[in-house]
């Protein structure tokens, strides 16, 4: 933490996590899958991030892309994640779980929660597709969650603005709000929006992915073939977090709180 605010970078390499690091992140989130909203990373990475970095890294515990409804086998997977990263020197943890009717799933987020401990966990942005996120606020506080991220269950930070200072102006009133960790804004956060939604919101932590597009060492190229759906990034166009965003978001928040 510095001067009253904590900056989270979402990154899915070791070169992202030093990138992040080096422009002023106070926390890692690390994850695969970005296009898909980050799933568990591979427990090589954690290792080597770890090595390279000094800031606490918090490690996504995904079991897949898609919703948050999930099948007994992808808990027994998560549950085993959990306890790897515990092994391998996670600092936090990060999972989020639903019921079909969208409701926090009490009774799985419980069980992972024990796994998880002594560690502190995020809810992620399973919140935002929550059926009454007032009600569903209540449930993690009483569960015993450190932090919720979210957008404001809208498509952006910006767009859900409102809902997020409803929200943590719900935890600032609450009795329990000493032990539970902070509310920090997350999804669409860019240099032209922090200084709204941080004045906005109230929050003292903010969530970016702060990335750039690299091209590719690559010099042959196949043009012919893709490595996965139609719909994914470009195999010779890599992104990560850039330092120089990451600093100019930084500032931002340093000059606002």
């Amino acid at each position: 933490m510095d001067d009253g605010f904590l900056m989270e970078v979402c990154v899915d390499s070791v070169e992202s996590a030093v990138n992040a690091e080096r422009g002023g992140a106070g926390r890692i989130e690390l994850c695969a899958g970005l296009v898909e909203g980050g799933t568990t990373p591979s427990m090589g990475l954690l290792q080597v991030v770890k090595q390279c970095v000094r800031v606490p890294v918090f490690v996504m515990i995904r079991p897949r892309g898609g919703d948050f409804l999930y099948s007994d086998r992808e808990v027994e997977v998560m549950k085993a994640d959990i306890r790897l990263a515990k092994l391998h020197g996670a600092d936090g943890l990060v999972f989020g779980a639903l019921t079909e009717d969208g409701r926090i799933d009490t009774e799985l987020c419980t069980a992972l929660l024990a796994v998880c401990r002594p560690l502190p966990v995020t809810f992620h942005r399973a919140f935002d597709m929550v059926h009454d996120p007032l009600v569903a606020l209540e449930t993690l506080i009483s569960l015993g969650f450190e932090r919720v991220l979210t957008s404001g269950c809208d498509s952006s930070a910006l767009e859900g603005l409102s809902l997020i200072k409803r929200l943590a102006e719900q935890v600032m009133s609450s009795a329990r709000c000493v032990t539970w960790g902070l509310f920090p804004p997350g999804g669409g956060i860019t240099e032209r929006n922090l200084q709204r939604i941080l004045e906005g919101s109230t929050a003292s932590e903010f969530h970016c992915s702060a990335r750039s597009a690299r091209d590719s060492g690559m010099k042959f190229r196949n043009p012919n073939v893709a490595m996965g759906a139609s719909f994914s990034a470009p195999e010779y166009s890599i992104k990560v977090a850039d330092v120089a965003k990451v600093r100019t978001l930084n500032a931002i928040a340093k000059n606002i709180l």
